[in-house]
């Protein structure tokens, strides 16, 4: 009988399935591409199928769950829910050693922009471990960060005098020593702050401009990065990784890297071509109407002054705020592959 109890013990242990696991993943804005075209098919369906049904999720954004933008990963590190993604720029308040991360104006092309996310990676993957018990996954780009105005300007020294809703803290302590007004204007208050002048131009990236309609209440689109490339961190609760088997770990680590970052970078330069095609009608647009906004490019003028102004305000400021060795890491990663290095004393 002693026998017979434990064969069956056995056999039930060999026949009962391993029990799936479950993450609860919390996006960023549900209404741009980044979400729609990546984030959501991923986790939703490419990753389960991916796991053979080890893998269960859910997934919404913190814009549906009405968080602040700036609670995302102080919630993830909580473990209020496992995945969590959203701009890095968002998270500063916590972290201002993240600031590093997305530098105004430095990359041009998203080849650059990746470049620069890779070298700045290791610092990333530090911050987020030890200031939101998290683990990082990915970084994708949302499209370069340009300024959309209410006002004719032809160059960057035409921002001068004006209220300008900045995309980042950088972005706004850039604005603020090429002698413009930074204004605190939230995504979604932009196109009225445009129409009744609350603001002169406001920075964002092309396309989230374009779905968001601000192509009707402002006039110049000037196509330097002025905001970055605004990318979104991706990361998992460290508790959470911490209890998945090695397999699984291994599982998602790659699963993200090779079919949600990848993709995300492979597209960043086309999509920023179309997205201008679409709100100057100059040039190709697959994603609806074409606009009619007058299409300003930077000059070498223009990016010769806004390096001028990161080395020598911009980049120092962020240093003394990040404090300890940033600065230095700063410059022996970001700041070698995109030709800059901040001047400290």
């Amino acid at each position: 009988m002693k026998k017979f109890l434990i064969a069956c013990a056995a056999s039930a242990a060999i026949v009962t399935p391993t029990l799936a696991e479950d993450l609860a993943v919390v996006g960023s804005w549900s209404s741009l591409p980044l979400h729609n075209e990546y984030e959501a098919p991923f986790w939703g369906k490419t990753l389960p199928e991916a796991s053979g049904g080890k893998i269960n999720t859910s997934v919404t954004t913190h814009n549906q769950m009405n968080l602040g933008v700036g609670e995302v990963f102080r919630l993830l590190g909580q473990g209020v829910f496992d995945v969590g993604m959203t701009v890095g720029d968002y998270a500063v308040a916590d972290a201002p050693e993240l600031e590093g991360l997305d530098v105004p104006l430095l990359a041009m092309t998203a080849a650059k922009a990746q470049a620069s996310v890779e070298a700045a990676r290791p610092m990333v993957e530090e911050i987020f471990k030890v200031r939101f018990n998290s683990q990082v996954l990915a970084i994708a780009p949302y499209p370069p960060q340009v300024v959309f105005c209410n006002k004719a300007v032809t160059k960057l020294d035409d921002l001068k005098g004006l209220k300008i809703r900045a995309s980042g803290r950088m972005t706004a302590k850039f604005l603020e020593a090429l002698g413009a007004e930074g204004v605190n204007v939230s995504f979604s208050e932009v196109p009225g702050a445009l129409q009744k002048g609350v603001v002169d131009c406001a920075v964002t990236g092309a396309g989230s401009g374009y779905s968001a309609g601000w192509w009707e209440v402002s006039t110049h689109l000037l196509t330097i990065p002025l905001g970055g490339w605004d990318p979104v961190v991706t990361a998992i609760n460290l508790d959470k990784w911490n209890t998945l088997d090695a397999e699984t770990q291994t599982l998602i680590q790659t699963q993200v890297t090779e079919n949600f970052e990848a993709p995300a970078w492979a597209s960043a330069q086309n999509a920023l071509a179309n997205d201008i095609g679409c709100l100057t009608g100059k040039g190709d647009c697959t994603s609806g109407d074409k606009r009619s906004m007058t299409l300003v490019e930077a000059t070498d003028e223009d990016i010769a002054k806004a390096r001028g102004i990161l080395e020598e305000q911009v980049l120092p400021e962020w240093a003394e705020r990040a404090g300890g060795d940033w600065a230095k890491r700063w410059n022996d990663s970001v700041g070698k592959v995109v030709g800059v290095a901040i001047k400290t004393q």
